[in-house]
């Protein structure tokens, strides 16, 4: 790839300042057809004679600085006899303020782009142009940008123009695109523009989203437009940024004569409010719009219910995912953050992949684990890994196992496993190399039940009992070690061995549970030994708390379906739809737009739960979705028969609903369940695309692909 072209970059460090290269070139023959390949260390944005190529925001994306992907475009309707490329690159994910890591290990490499053009004359002749020393250089009109702090375009700057600097960087890092591309989709009207009581002007778009926005201003030369960005008002209803932190979050544009209109080229913010800092004039509503800036999948799931608030957190859930689905599955997409938090993507991937089609998203980002997995087997944090070294943490690290046998089991596409099974057995041989006892991980640090209600005074942690969790993770682990390693025909008999001698170690050592959360894994991960009194006990802890849940990032979500497995679907209905704090709905009727990163990211007071760790589009709970689907609505997969290609359709209705319905979009077509009320009868209407067994009020029916009425 790229065989001819040189590594370039300005010849000084720029700082936060963008540089662009340029160069001319000329087709005095027809052309038949002409390609651009390209990629950055950095982040770039590509003009052909003063047009975007592409659609891919924030190109080449976001991976291991151990690769980057390169991007092909076709680019011969765009050209003319004389031409211009112009390449603008930032530092991006590789060398921004997001990327601590990179920062420390590639002190010595500057943000760089390499790029070539092959045309292919109507006359069978050849042109290649190529990124090399010819190539001119300046600090381009984006004087700033970064991802946490925002971006400055300055209309007045002049661009001085110096020969390139040619970086003898390695070509090997190079790939082929592999992820969905990033672009915009959704545009947001304002729903309002009004006065805080400081006196500020804010704009409300009425949406929590992840992008930016574009404004159109008449204005002078260098007349300043500058906003700020923040995703909740205060109780007093000002302006609210501590939650950001350290990020800046902001836009400067310094203007031209006339009528102009601009939006962010190289960053994204996460905003639902923008304060007006600086405009030349008073800003109306058609002045500027929101941009959703998300990876290009497509939507697959679907919910709706009888019950408004219920719709509304099916929907805050779908926009939890868009906000956080930018190239990689991030925590938020807000503050100093931004990260491929690896607990996050494990328990809402099964969500993710009823919701929207993600299967190339998550090969790439598997992919992207398995190069930054330490040498001992060990999972980072955060993929790809931003930050340091910490040891793996339960539950965080099982993303590698818990990832890719979802995707095998939502897509069918048994490559996943292949890519991945070396990392699954890696991270579980870790485990037991690093734990101080062969059976069960102990002697270890663990975020534990992370933010869970009964976390002591001064703890982000739960109560829960840290080794217990890990132990129940290596277990399940060890589990899906097992399950892909016989779909892949592997001997997995040592692990099938390790498995039980985990089960029975965990089973030795803790012969009761305290917490919600030992209740629901000893009964989800099948630990507990007389379910029938775990299940009630879980029960009691529950209706004790007046049907409210203690859970945290580990409980939550596997609390519905632990209840239900164990003959408790109308308690898991009444937490469901429970609209007191804590619950889903307690932040849907506080106004929420997307899933909350805490129970009480706000109380009823209108007091934010704290400063410096208050996400307000933090998906990881919205994983509740995937019961909704494979319990209420009863659509499962077949694990014999992968991907759809048999279905499981066994809904669970309740009195409590007038009705329920949820569809999925499968590689073998369309997937629905929708149950009602219909008098003192409850009717069932099943549309599967392939062989089925449905469970009607414990009735199996086997049917083949068709409609179906109960």
């Amino acid at each position: 790839m790229l065989e001819n072209a040189k590594w370039i970059s300005y010849p000084t460090d720029t700082g936060f300042a963008c540089p662009v290269f340029k160069k001319t070139f000329d087709t005095k023959k027809e052309v038949k057809r002409a390609t651009l390949e390209i990629t950055s260390l950095g982040g770039y944005y590509a003009e052909l004679n003063g047009k975007r190529i592409g659609d891919f925001i924030l190109a080449p994306g976001c991976t291991s600085t151990k690769r980057v992907q390169a991007q092909t475009y076709d680019i011969t309707d765009m050209l003319g006899a004389e031409n211009e490329i112009d390449v603008t690159i930032s530092k991006g994910w590789f060398k921004g303020r997001i990327n601590w890591r990179s920062n420390q290990d590639n002190a010595d490499k500057r943000e760089s782009v390499i790029a070539e053009i092959k045309i292919l004359y109507k006359d069978g002749d050849t042109k290649t142009i190529s990124t090399d020393k010819t190539w001119q250089t300046s600090i381009s009109k984006i004087t700033f940008a970064d991802f946490y702090d925002g971006e400055t375009y300055d209309c007045t700057h002049i661009e001085s123009f110096v020969p390139s600097l040619e970086q003898d960087y390695s070509k090997e890092i190079i790939v082929k695109q592999q992820g969905e591309k990033v672009v915009e989709h959704e545009r947001i009207s304002p729903l309002s523009i009004f006065k805080t009581p400081k006196g500020e002007t804010v704009i409300d778009f009425g949406q929590n989203t992840t992008g930016y926005f574009e404004f159109t201003v008449d204005a002078k030369k260098g007349d300043r437009v500058s906003f700020s960005v923040a995703e909740v008002l205060d109780k007093e209803g000002n302006f609210y940024t501590e939650n950001y932190r350290t990020a800046k979050a902001e836009l400067i544009y310094i203007c031209k004569d006339g009528v102009q209109t601009y939006k962010p080229r190289l960053v994204f913010y996460g905003f639902r409010y923008v304060r007006v800092n600086e405009y030349p004039t008073e800003i109306r509503k058609d002045d500027i719009c929101a941009i959703a800036v998300y990876s290009d999948i497509k939507r697959t799931g679907y919910l709706t219910s009888s019950s408004k608030l219920l719709n509304k957190l099916f929907e805050n859930i779908i926009w939890g995912q868009r906000g956080n689905f930018l190239d990689i599955p991030t925590d938020c997409p807000q503050r100093d953050e931004r990260m491929g938090w690896t607990g996050d993507a494990e328990v809402f991937v099964k969500t993710a992949s009823y919701n929207y089609d993600v299967e190339k998203f998550f090969t790439k980002w598997l992919t992207d684990l398995k190069l930054d997995q330490f040498e001992n087997g060990g999972v980072p944090h955060v993929v790809p890994q931003f930050w340091g070294d910490d040891p793996s943490s339960a539950a965080w690290g099982d993303a590698s196992t818990i990832c890719p046998w979802q995707i095998y089991l939502t897509y069918g596409d048994k490559e996943i496993l292949k890519r991945q099974y070396k990392s699954m057995c890696d991270y579980v041989k870790y485990i037991g190399k690093i734990s101080k006892n062969r059976y069960l991980w102990t002697g270890c640090n663990h975020f534990g039940d992370w933010l869970g209600l009964d976390a002591p005074a001064g703890s982000y942690k739960g109560s829960s009992d840290e080794t217990f969790i890990a132990s129940v993770y290596y277990a399940y682990s060890t589990k899906l070690v097992v399950k892909a390693g016989k779909v892949l025909g592997k001997n997995v008999e040592k692990y099938e061995k390790l498995y039980d001698n985990i089960i029975k170690a965990i089973r030795k050592k803790f012969k009761k549970y305290k917490t919600q959360t030992e209740h629901v894994l000893a009964l989800y991960f099948d630990i507990a030994e007389d379910k029938a009194s775990v299940a009630k006990s879980l029960a009691d802890m529950i209706e004790k708390n007046g049907k409210r849940l203690q859970t945290g990032f580990v409980g939550t979500p596997y609390l519905l379906h632990a209840l239900s497995q164990n003959d408790y679907t109308e308690l898991a209905y009444d937490l469901l739809l429970q609209e007191q704090f804590p619950s889903w709905l307690y932040s849907v009727k506080c106004g929420a737009t997307t899933i909350w990163e805490h129970w009480d990211g706000r109380n009823e007071n209108g007091d934010f739960w704290s400063k410096d760790m208050n996400s307000f589009n933090h998906y990881a709970y919205g994983s509740v979705a995937d019961w909704v689907y494979g319990v209420a609505c009863g659509i499962n997969t077949v694990e014999e028969k992968p991907g759809f290609e048999e279905v499981l359709i066994a809904p669970h209705p309740t009195d409590k609903l007038d009705f329920l319905s949820a569809s999925i979009e499968t590689r073998h077509g369309l997937v629905s369940s929708k149950w009602y009320h219909d008098g003192d009868k409850i009717r069932y209407e099943i549309v599967t695309p392939v062989k089925a067994t449905v469970i009607i009020n414990g009735e199996r029916h086997e049917v083949e692909k068709g409609s179906y009425i109960f």
